[in-house]
């Protein structure tokens, strides 16, 4: 099951942003090849791209790709690092419970509105249901650390850089 939501999340933000890098070189070309510009196409790229950095929260907290000071961090015991790994990831979990349920407000917001994006027409509230949904799968990631971290368990990343 962990196999496949790891894969399925790669393959989400993987896809939105080929899409929209895509959809960029399309842009150029129809602008500077055929003098032809596309007013959907930036408006698409950047939904698009927005999305794929988004789903891709959970994938760079998986392979520990998120920006960290680890200065004060690597002087410390292993006794106070463990403690602070906890209050780390606990608060990451409640940073992101407060991240969903205000995404989930803002989609009702523009859900309720009717508000529709201007070159396209696509409902906003669309566009923004991208935010609980990365909380939520955010979320799951720092539980999965905070599951590592009460059991000891050694996290080896998996760096997709390497």
């Amino acid at each position: 099951m962990k196999k496949i939501w790891d894969y399925a999340e790669e393959i989400f933000s993987g896809t939105f942003f080929v899409i929209g890098i895509s959809l960029i070189f399309y842009g150029v070309v129809m602008r500077y090849g055929f003098n032809e510009p596309k007013a959907w196409v930036e408006e698409i790229a950047r939904y698009t791209i927005i999305w794929g950095v988004f789903g891709g929260f959970g994938m760079a907290l998986k392979h520990n790709q998120h920006i960290q000071v680890d200065i004060l961090y690597d002087r410390l015991n292993e006794k106070m690092k463990f403690f602070l790994n906890i209050i780390a990831t606990a608060l990451s979990i409640i940073f992101c419970a407060f991240y969903t349920y205000y995404g989930y407000i803002l989609v009702e917001a523009r859900y309720s509105s009717g508000m529709v994006s201007l070159d396209v027409g696509i409902p906003m509230w669309i566009i923004y249901l991208i935010l609980p949904i990365s909380g939520v799968l955010f979320s799951l990631r720092f539980i999965e650390r905070l599951l590592h971290i009460l059991r000891r368990k050694d996290e080896n990343y998996a760096n997709p850089l390497n």
